[in-house]
């Protein structure tokens, strides 16, 4: 079987009073519109090039088609200006504005994707999701925040000691236009105190779509309440939600464990995938 196609783009949107930039990358887009269509989000320091062959591998799985981008400041997208900080909205703002107005430029129309999403970017599915249910498919998260945990926080203030004294910079300098850009529009949003109360859990509720949630047991930026606490919520408590608990597995699945969210994907696309009416 030969391997699917991958194509960079860029697309570009009118986002916060300017023209934003947006790297994407399109995988086996020759499967055609009866394919399932699987964006994928990335984590907090994440980017295109950073999930390296990773959602290729899930769309030969799913036998689906993919959307790969980098959030604004991330990756080759436009990098943060300057003086633009963060607030605690930020995740909010990536989901209501930043993600459909993607989606308008690339016009995918009426067509409701499977949105795949790690870290920050499954907290950014749930929170889509949560506000336009009827144009998703399904949620995949992959350690996902639902609220701000002690140990989130004292994981991140390790990084920013990291990145002030190690060769930190220069590592995600490989994946990002600016290294910078990318670590503290992150960075300083996690640590400002007002962020400590951030909590999405009561979003979850309006979530029709199904959802699996995958975490590692051993994942060091939170527990498993953060996905055992989404069963009960999505949906009102009557919603479809998988819970996958991988052990020898930390913050990244899709890096510790790749087989078995492979599989577990796959599987999900295809038990839950409805027709389109």
């Amino acid at each position: 079987m030969s391997a699917p196609t991958v194509a960079t783009d860029f697309a570009t949107i009118d986002w916060r009073g300017r023209t934003v930039r947006i790297e994407c990358q399109w995988i086996a887009p020759e499967r055609g519109a009866d394919a399932p269509l699987i964006v994928f989000l990335h984590e907090g320091l994440g980017s295109v090039a950073m999930w390296k062959d990773f959602p290729a591998q899930v769309c030969e799985a799913a036998g689906a088609r993919g959307l790969v981008f980098s959030r604004p400041g991330y990756g080759r997208s436009t990098p943060r200006a300057e003086d633009e900080i963060w607030d605690v909205d930020f995740m909010h703002r990536q989901a209501h504005e930043v993600l459909p107005a993607l989606f308008a430029a690339l016009k995918l129309g009426d067509e409701k994707p499977w949105l795949f999403g790690h870290s920050d970017g499954g907290s950014i599915s749930l929170l889509y999701a949560s506000r336009f249910s009827d144009k998703v498919a399904g949620l995949v998260v992959l350690a996902p925040h639902i609220f701000v945990e002690d140990k989130t926080v004292a994981n991140i203030e390790i990084a920013r000691t990291a990145y002030r004294t190690t060769d930190l910079p220069g590592k995600l300098g490989r994946y990002h236009d600016s290294a910078d850009s990318a670590f503290w529009g992150w960075n300083r949003i996690w640590l400002h105190p007002p962020f400590r109360d951030w909590n999405i859990e009561a979003e979850l509720a309006t979530i029709r779509c199904p959802v699996l949630a995958v975490q590692g047991i051993d994942d060091e930026y939170g527990t498993l309440a953060q996905i055992r606490d989404i069963a009960p919520r999505v949906g009102g408590g009557s919603g479809i939600c998988e819970l996958l608990e991988i052990p020898e597995c930390g913050h990244s699945p899709h890096r510790d464990q790749p087989d078995r969210v492979i599989v577990a994907t796959a599987s999900f696309i295809t038990n839950n995938r409805r027709q389109t009416p």
